[in-house]
């Protein structure tokens, strides 16, 4: 799917989902710590979002044979301040049954990793355990996007709220995000390129909290970040690596 229609299509698949999903009974929310308010009170050191993920539409198969939960268990264990999860099926292989797993074993907030166009998805990843729900703003129009981020916010859940651009980055602010995200993934040609996160640092505030997503290997990628960035999201170099307790330290690299 590299023909400029990635998004699109995903979107189109989604609609068709939620067209079927049930409306489910909103349940309590897992008790864990704000990730919002831990990163600030732990700025010292770049914070990592560790991601379970098998598969993508741009690489293909990452790890089919995973451990989920083990995988998770050793991200916990090796200092991830939050465990993303991803919950799509056609495109990334995960299920809404890897995030409730993985929300029941461990202890730090999980985030609902997935392309959220409508409210019933929301309540359905806070049923299954996530306390931080993704939305994509190139993926709603400004006036949807805020009324899905009030919704979560109104359940208790934080928001990442994902840019790839100044413009998303912009409108991210408008809206109230406390939560950033600035993707190195276009997602029309997949390219990655880590200078789209170093090429918003003038544009960044002081109160939310910001996180760069994709393209991240080695430590020195992650010192390019700082001290504009209070974290990263990680998946496929932590899902490839044969030491994920090491190369995840390595990642979570002190701002000092």
């Amino acid at each position: 799917m590299r023909d400029g229609k990635f998004l699109e299509r995903i979107l189109a698949v989604k609609e068709q989902e939620n067209a079927k999903l049930e409306a489910e009974d909103i349940k309590p929310l897992r008790k864990t710590y704000s990730f919002y308010d831990y990163v600030k009170a732990h700025n010292d050191r770049i914070h990592v979002i560790a991601e379970v993920k098998k598969a993508s539409p741009s690489l293909g198969a990452i790890n089919m044979d995973v451990d989920l939960l083990e995988q998770a268990r050793s991200y916990e264990a090796a200092g991830a301040s939050m465990i993303s999860v991803l919950t799509d099926e056609p495109f990334f292989k995960g299920h809404i049954d890897y995030l409730r797993e993985i929300s029941d074993e461990v202890v730090i907030p999980t985030l609902n990793k997935d392309f959220i166009i409508d409210e019933k998805q929301i309540i359905r990843g806070r049923n299954a355990g996530a306390t931080v729900i993704l939305l994509i703003v190139a993926a709603l129009s400004k006036e949807r996007l805020q009324e899905l981020f009030d919704f979560a916010t109104s359940l208790g859940l934080e928001v990442l709220v994902e840019t790839h651009n100044l413009a998303e980055l912009k409108i991210a602010h408008q809206i109230g995000a406390k939560i950033i995200g600035v993707n190195n993934r276009d997602l029309t040609s997949f390219k990655t390129d880590l200078q789209t996160s170093v090429d918003m640092i003038p544009y960044l505030k002081s109160e939310p909290v910001y996180i760069s997503e994709s393209a991240i290997v080695t430590a020195n990628d992650v010192k390019r970040l700082v001290p504009a960035y209070d974290g990263i999201l990680c998946g496929t170099t932590l899902m490839q690596s044969k030491d994920v307790t090491t190369k995840l330290k390595e990642l979570a690299i002190d701002k000092g």
